[in-house]
């Protein structure tokens, strides 16, 4: 009996070896490993990121949005027209530095500026310039010299050639890192050149020739220039097979680049109307001019919602650029009218 208590009590003080009381047993509590300032740091300038980056994806649609103006305003009239300059070089000079300064220059825009996700504001303004840049060429070559034979006008010359400047560059050239002068920067010098200039003619110091030759040749060079622009529109057309008419992502470039062109060449015409009022008055063409008038008005206001290349014809999805090229080459068809009789 004793015996066997020995052994109980033996075996019991083996099995407590290296065992405390539970009274005595310390209390464990859980712990979190503790982040270092940096690492926190790091947390919440990746989180602050996240968001901004967030906010520029549902912010940016909106920005370019309210950044794109097309500026088509057909009763523009230009601020800076002295008494006894030309309405049309004011007009030429007013419509750039208006849309430089208003609207400001997004054809050449870098991809972070909001106004380049949206592409009609940028093809408007270089059809609007190709317009301007093709009267400049006529400006220095004929009417602003006597009878066409003396020399350059310094300031025509230096409003031609800044007017020429592809209207896509920014102040970095593409392909390489070396700065260069911007669209704008160009647009600017041609402005105040022809400023100059139109200050000259009102103090008797320029020439601006108006006799029906040079009216004539004013009004051929647009001619061609719209049709230039109408043949563009029916190549587009032509191949809407290719992407199934609704889906031509190219048509609103096609529309605003020729929408562009005919503002400008409208604005031109109808200052020249004013310039030239003698001689279209003496060859009875007044009714016909203003009816050409009218016709590329039409389609130089012209803004659809959204441009379809659709079916000619179709009742639910017109065609804008059929729509577009039917004025301008009605507008065209007159101004071949004009300068037949200004022919005879």
């Amino acid at each position: 009996m004793q015996i066997g208590q020995v052994a109980r009590r033996a075996i019991s003080r083996l099995k407590s070896i290296g065992r405390k009381p539970v009274g005595d047993e310390p209390i464990v509590e859980p712990t979190q490993p503790v982040s270092s300032p940096q690492k926190r740091n790091w947390h919440s300038w990746r989180k602050i990121a996240a968001a901004f980056v967030l906010a520029l994806i549902l912010i940016w649609p909106v920005l370019a949005m309210l950044t794109s103006r097309i500026d088509d305003d057909p009763e523009f009239t230009p601020q800076f027209d002295p008494k006894g300059g030309s309405h049309a070089v004011a007009m030429l000079a007013g419509l750039m530095e208006d849309e430089i300064k208003k609207a400001g220059w997004v054809a050449n825009a870098p991809f972070f500026v909001p106004a380049h996700m949206l592409n009609n504001m940028p093809n408007y303004q270089i059809g609007m310039v190709t317009a301007l840049g093709r009267f400049a060429f006529e400006l220095e070559d004929q009417i602003g010299r006597e009878r066409g034979s003396s020399a350059a006008d310094p300031d025509l010359s230096i409003a031609r050639a800044r007017l020429q400047y592809s209207p896509t560059t920014w102040i970095l050239k593409p392909g390489t890192l070396w700065p260069t002068a911007s669209a704008e920067s160009q647009y600017k010098e041609a402005v105040q050149a022809l400023r100059r200039y139109n200050s000259r003619l009102a103090g008797g110091d320029a020439t601006f020739d108006t006799r029906p030759d040079n009216l004539l040749a004013a009004l051929d060079r647009i001619a061609y220039d719209l049709g230039a622009a109408s043949a563009e529109l029916d190549a587009q057309i032509a191949g809407r097979h290719k992407t199934l008419g609704l889906l031509d992502f190219k048509a609103d470039k096609v529309f605003y680049l020729t929408k562009g062109r005919a503002y400008g060449s409208y604005m031109i015409l109808k200052a020249l109307r004013s310039d030239f009022e003698a001689v279209i008055s003496a060859r009875e063409t007044s009714d016909l001019y203003d009816t050409m008038l009218a016709e590329l008005r039409i389609a130089a206001i012209m803004q659809p919602l959204v441009v379809n290349n659709g079916t000619p014809g179709g009742q639910f999805f017109p065609n804008h650029l059929a729509n577009q090229g039917f004025y301008l080459l009605r507008a065209r068809a007159k101004l071949r009218e004009l300068t037949d009789i200004l022919k005879k």
